[in-house]
Formats: structure tokens, C-alpha cells, sequence
């Protein structure tokens, strides 16, 4: 399902990137992890573009094996010919017919709840996927995103927040966390092997704490979680003291930034993607309490019945978007406190029309 909030959000993108994605007129663009929160997003990006904006519409391929993604978050593309479907396990080879001239790849299992239980195919999405994805650009790709993680950094040192792009990183390769923090890791090792043994116009994005209208609610990532209590009517429930801080970026700044970088010449390159704005856990729930209803909706702190749950949990997360700044002249338009105040809302009306259509449970 398309919401009102996603049309505008990806109408307000499409304008804004016109003269940036004319090139990508008349080409094919492949996006795995298509009906997944982000690939989602990019393909309704595209979609809205092609209807408005394309001289010749963009060839768009959507590819994913639904073990994350559910299949009704595109559904309203169906029946559109610019749009083809491929059911695909990216860690499986890919059609030889296939031949995309962009590649956006998001296929990855990403929020801890869901790769905790599924390890191994975390990793082998993460590993196996991507050097298929890779491969499959050595045909013809003029461009590839692949996306990794700041869970690569996993704790940083105080000394190095906000982290940028240098930070080596202080990662445990054991604890409940690493299938996805070490798979990422690799994932970004091949991509740089492929850019530099057969020059792979690849770059490697690192998104900070993206949410944001097609999340899933049951995603498991702390903005779901407090968004599907504010409309049950709270309490909203951290399991935490709340005084970790997060950098979270709103998905339409997130997508703008992703799509420069996949029209520019940054080859071999990683970036940081986010919103540099720190705020704490506890913070952002008594927003959402306050988005939420008037009086603002109770906030608990409990124990979770999760052992492991903050086992390797980072203390801070805050990106250095210098670089990114920089060489793309780019800034997020939801950023500081009012731009998050504004991203949630958005993201908590979006989730209401979901519940008013009967697509998700309001309690």
C-alpha cells in the first residue's frame, strides 16, 4: 500500500532530483529488497518520476523473495509496464537475460529482532547476496549502491563521535549482533575488491537510523515500536534507561542523499547517510507521547524478558555527513529538532491511514 504521505513525499523527491535522474531515462534500474522498507521507497521514488517527470520511462525491476518484505507494500504497482517483478533470493544467481544499467541494493535483513533468529541467512544475504549482486553488475551496470551499515562502527569511542567514514570501528564478532554488524563488514570489503580489481562504479552507503512511512510496524526498531503503542494509547514502553542516543534520519532525506551518490562519480567510495542531529531514546519517546495525544501518552521503562537484548548496543550513534556535505552539497531537510518533530508525525500519520484502511492493527 501507497499512503497519502509516501505520494507526497516521493511527488516532492521526483521534483526535486528531476535534472539529477534524467540520465537514468529509458534505462533499467534494478532494486532488490524491493518491497522492503527502503526498496520500497526508492521504487515508488521511480515510479513517481516515470509518471510525471521521464521523457522515456525508466525500466524498473523489482526484485525480492518476501522473507522480510511483505508483497502489499507494492502491490499498487501491479499492472504498470515499467514495473517488472522478479521474485529473487539475491545469495542465488540471477537470470542471465538480466542486464540493469543501475543497481539500487538493499535486499538485507536489517532490524535485530529479525536477524537475531535468522543469522545465517543474514549473513549469507549479506555476503553471498552481495558478491551476486556485484557479479551480475559486471555486465553492464553504469552505476550500484550497496548499502551497508553504521552497525559496522559498532560502539564508537567517545573520542570519535560523530564518527566519520576513517573510524575503524570497535565491533564484537561473537556477540548477539555480529551476524549482521561482521557481514556488513565484509560486505563493504567486496565491494571495494570489485571496485578496484575490475573498476565496479559501486559506492557504499552507511545509512544511520533511517525510519520513517513504510516501516514495518512490526519491524522490531525502536520508532515502530513506539509508534504502534501510541495507537494503542500507550504506555509507550522502553526497555532500556532511554539515555542512548541515536541519529535518526527521515527516509525521504535519506533516499534524496542515496540518489545523488548513485549519479555521481564517487566510485570505490563509502559515505555516511543520516541526520547528525543527536537526541536520546527517552526523548524521542516523550515526542512521540506528545505527536501522539493531549495530555501526552504515559512513558514506562522496563526490563525486557530479552537477555541479550542490550548486549552490544551502542551508547551513542551520530554520523559525520562531511564528507557527504561536501561532495554532494547536500543537507537533511528533516534535520535538528523541529525536522525530527516533523519527520515523526508524518510517520505516525502515515501509520494511521494504514490502520484506517485495515492494513495494519491500530491496537
Amino acid at each position: 500500500m501507497i499512503t497519502g504521505i509516501l505520494r507526497e513525499d516521493c511527488a516532492t523527491l521526483a521534483q526535486e532530483l528531476a535534472d539529477r535522474l534524467r540520465p537514468l531515462n529509458g534505462r533499467t534500474v534494478l532494486i532488490t529488497g524491493a518491497s522492503g522498507f527502503l526498496g520500497s521507497y526508492f521504487l515508488d521514488l521511480l515510479a513517481s518520476y516515470n509518471a510525471r517527470l521521464a521523457e522515456s520511462p525508466i525500466r524498473l525491476v523489482a526484485a525480492d523473495n518476501f522473507k522480510i518484505g511483505l508483497p502489499s507494500r507494492i502491490e499498487h504497482l501491479v499492472g504498470r509496464t515499467d514495473v517488472a517483478f522478479l521474485r529473487q533470493d539475491v545469495s542465488k544467481p540471477f537470470p542471465e537475460d538480466l542486464r540493469p544499467d543501475y543497481i539500487i541494493h538493499l535486499a538485507g535483513i536489517a532490524s535485530p529482532s529479525f536477524y537475531r533468529t535468522w543469522p545465517l541467512e543474514t549473513i549469507a544475504v549479506n555476503v553471498d547476496g552481495t558478491r551476486n549482486v556485484l557479479e551480475l553488475a559486471r555486465r553492464n551496470c553504469r552505476s550500484m549502491l550497496s548499502f551497508s551499515s553504521s552497525e559496522i562502527y559498532g560502539d564508537p569511542d567517545p573520542a570519535h563521535i560523530p564518527t566519520g567514514e576513517a573510524y575503524r570501528g570497535n565491533v564484537s564478532s561473537t556477540g548477539p549482533r555480529a551476524c549482521y554488524d561482521e557481514s556488513k563488514r565484509l560486505n563493504e570489503t567486496l565491494c571495494t575488491a570489485y571496485n578496484t580489481l575490475y573498476s565496479l562504479p559501486v559506492k557504499v552507503i552507511r545509512p544511520f537510523n533511517v525510519y520513517g512511512p513504510g516501516q514495518r510496524i512490526d519491524d522490531g526498531r525502536i520508532i515502530p515500536d513506539l509508534m504502534r503503542a501510541a495507537m494503542a494509547g500507550g504506555p509507550l514502553v522502553l526497555f532500556s534507561d532511554g539515555r542512548a542516543t541515536r541519529s535518526f534520519c527521515y527516509a525521504a532525506d535519506f533516499v534524496h542523499a542515496s540518489m545523488l551518490l548513485l549519479m555521481s562519480d564517487a566510485d570505490g567510495e563509502v559515505f555516511n547517510v543520516g541526520n547528525d542531529f543527536e537526541i536520546s531514546i527517552a526523548q524521542v519517546a516523550g515526542i512521540v507521547a506528545e505527536l501522539a495525544a493531549t495530555p501526552a501518552l504515559p512513558v514506562e521503562h522496563r526490563l525486557s524478558a530479552d537477555l541479550n537484548y542490550l548486549v552490544d548496543n551502542p551508547n551513542r550513534r551520530c554520523p559525520d555527513l562531511g564528507k557527504l556535505r561536501h561532495r554532494m552539497g547536500w543537507a537533511p531537510r528533516f534535520g535538528l529538532a523541529a525536522g525530527l518533530v516533523e519527520g515523526l508525525a508524518r510517520t505516525l500519520a502515515h501509520y494511521r491511514e494504514e490502520a484506517a484502511s485495515g492494513r495494519i492493527s491500530a491496537a
